[in-house]
């Protein structure tokens, strides 16, 4: 008699709970890479910046270097978070400093020039910024527009807009709200509980239920998802429309600390501050997975990196380190990088 041998089963590499092990470790892997970018920048402070973690109490509220840090993290989290939804989808919104601009200018212009009650300017702001957002999703959702010509749009016009609202002038606003808003009432910066709190709120809808699950396949492949039966046109409209409610969360919080609104400087640049938390974080530019821890892990990079060069190097030459640190953990953030950069010493040790 011939022996019969059971054959073993072995579990496909390609099944989807193989695929979706490796998704989850490949998003972990992603997150290390700015968490030890942050651990080692902190470490440089520890040795190099004094008194940089000491934290004392002035009339009921927090100081020191970190909790400042808590503070103007705050408006780059939302704007991070913001953006990191709307890359998710496959598209990229180059015009949240111009929102951020509109929203402080039409909070200004209500409250101090109308004298509109200051609720009322706030929501007016809020407004006026998720209506931008929707504005840039109309043109890439609905007329498919090209996101980078469609944002770059808004992000000029927005910003003259502002300068039209507040006559290229420096508004001043007062008042409790805004007093709230831009201090530390509960003794913790209030911009630093807000942004934190969006994240919070963000990553809870779009984990907890299926959004995430419809970001990330409108942005991986809008054909198939379309056949899915995936309204790719209405995801796609949310996620700009959000961006822009986050950009003008973020103008409001920006005014309300500053105590006034300059159209022509307020969130210039910070489009750019944003795309680099998103991709730092792990979310490719290509859509697809994304990671809102991420994002905020690489908005405080950004915001740490920045104080702690402010403290030591001069102004004009404060961007040449923050480009230098900000390509190495991007760099680091790559597989193939990594294995070319370790090839050689793998090679000696066989």
């Amino acid at each position: 008699m011939t022996d019969v041998q059971t054959p073993t089963i072995e579990p496909l590499a390609s099944s989807p709970a193989a695929g979706r092990g490796r998704g989850r470790s490949s998003q972990w892997t992603k997150l290390l890479w700015p968490l030890l970018g942050l651990a080692l920048l902190l470490l440089v402070d520890l040795v190099w910046v004094p008194n940089f973690f000491r934290i004392g109490v002035t009339e009921g509220r927090l100081t020191g270097t970190p909790i400042e840090i808590f503070r103007w993290s705050g408006p780059e989290v939302l704007l991070a978070v913001g953006m990191t939804l709307v890359l998710a989808t496959g598209g990229v919104d180059l015009s949240v400093g111009a929102i951020m601009a509109l929203s402080g200018a039409v909070t200004a212009k209500l409250a101090a020039g109308l004298q509109w009650p200051p609720w009322g300017a706030v929501l007016s702001a809020l407004g006026a910024s998720a209506a931008a957002g929707a504005w840039n999703g109309a043109l890439v959702a609905l007329l498919d527009i090209q996101p980078i010509v469609a944002t770059l749009v808004l992000m000029v016009a927005g910003r003259g807009i502002a300068e039209l609202i507040s006559g290229a002038a420096h508004l001043k606003v007062s008042g409790t709200l805004f007093s709230a808003l831009g201090g530390s009432p509960l003794g913790i910066p209030t911009e630093g509980l807000v942004g934190f709190g969006m994240f919070a709120a963000a990553a809870a809808f779009t984990r907890l239920t299926s959004t995430g699950l419809l970001i990330e396949a409108t942005g991986g492949n809008r054909t198939a998802s379309r056949f899915a039966g995936v309204n790719v046109r209405a995801v796609t409209f949310l996620a700009y429309a959000f961006s822009g409610l986050c950009a003008g969360l973020a103008g409001l919080l920006q005014t309300a600390d500053l105590h006034g609104a300059d159209a022509s400087k307020m969130g210039l640049y910070w489009e750019l501050d944003a795309i680099l938390a998103a991709v730092i974080g792990g979310t490719a530019l290509t859509g697809g997975r994304f990671s809102l821890l991420g994002a905020v892990l690489g908005a405080v990079l950004i915001v740490t990196l920045t104080t702690t060069i402010q403290t030591k190097v001069p102004v004009e030459y404060a961007l040449v380190p923050k480009a230098v640190v900000v390509l190495v953990v991007c760099l680091l953030q790559s597989e193939t990088f990594r294995q070319n950069a370790l090839a050689p010493l793998r090679r000696r040790a066989a």
